[in-house]
């Protein structure tokens, strides 16, 4: 399919900016970051999908180059509202990582009939709580943030997230690696201004009314995440109509910046089994 030209820019949303970019034609593929990244996460994957479909990827607000500012907001009501000022129509493709997954998931279950696939990454459905153990470095990060070691919390949170369960730094992706740790810096720098006041994205978690999402969910995890999100995908796949799971190997939290061509296959093969055949273009 012949790609448009890419568009970015900065969309007035709820008071902030919201940083974009999209490109491709056809059936709306919205990426979503996970909590520890901003849209550079799909700096691999953002072209190949765009010969597929029309893909749109943005930073959240206090993400990347979405600048936090001062009030109350959702996560949700931003998405809604840049949906409608890009005037992308639906039906969508929603597919998110981690925090973005969870965003993706509470999108489609207020927007019934909007949103005609889901692919959750290494994620879990809001309000979601399990009993499974967490890795130590939780801990140690959480007592880095508070003594004010944002470099230090990074790492370590690259550690969590990136490397994984049971691989060491030198067992990863370098440039990818060093990416992650850039974007959740930056990321921990927004927090550190301390504005915006984040509110629930819906009154109802998702965990609750997963029967309700009568519509195609790829679930996809990486071996190497922290067992609440091996958990968390099983979870969703016991409790959701239609869903298939993906156990991606040699890969942690962010799975499509460890081994993007396999988590292209995976997307695309499932997009094309479980979408009908997109109308041909004038």
């Amino acid at each position: 399919m012949e790609q448009s030209a890419m568009q970015e820019g900065l969309a007035p949303i709820h008071g902030a900016e919201l940083h974009y970019q999209m490109a491709g034609e056809g059936r709306p593929l919205v990426l979503i970051h996970a909590g520890v990244a901003d849209s550079r996460q799909w700096d691999q994957d953002f072209q190949v999908f765009a010969e597929h479909y029309r893909v749109l990827r943005y930073d959240l607000r206090g993400y990347g180059r979405s600048e936090p500012v001062a009030g109350e907001f959702s996560h949700l009501a931003d998405l809604t509202a840049l949906l409608r000022h890009l005037e992308l129509e639906p039906p969508y493709v929603m597919l998110g990582c981690s925090m973005g997954g969870g965003l993706a998931m509470d999108y489609a279950l207020a927007n019934p009939g909007q949103v005609d696939a889901l692919v959750m990454v290494d994620s879990g459905p809001s309000g979601l709580e399990l009993d499974v153990p967490q890795p130590d470095a939780f801990g140690q990060a959480e007592q880095a943030y508070k003594a004010g070691d944002l470099d230090l919390v990074a790492e370590l949170e690259t550690q969590i997230w990136f490397d994984g369960m049971n691989r060491s730094p030198d067992q990863v992706n370098p440039h990818m690696r060093d990416l992650l740790v850039e974007m959740n810096r930056l990321a921990l720098d927004h927090d550190a201004k301390g504005l915006g006041k984040r509110q629930p994205d819906t009154a109802q978690p998702a965990f609750e009314r997963l029967a309700e999402l009568d519509l195609p969910v790829l679930i996809l995890v990486g071996d190497q995440d922290i067992p609440y999100m091996l958990a968390a995908a099983e979870y969703m796949q016991e409790r959701l109509p239609v869903a298939q799971t993906v156990i991606v190997r040699d890969a942690a939290h962010l799975p499509n910046m460890d081994h993007p061509v396999e988590f292209q296959r995976w997307v695309l093969q499932f997009l094309r089994e479980s979408l009908p055949e997109p109308k041909p273009s004038n």
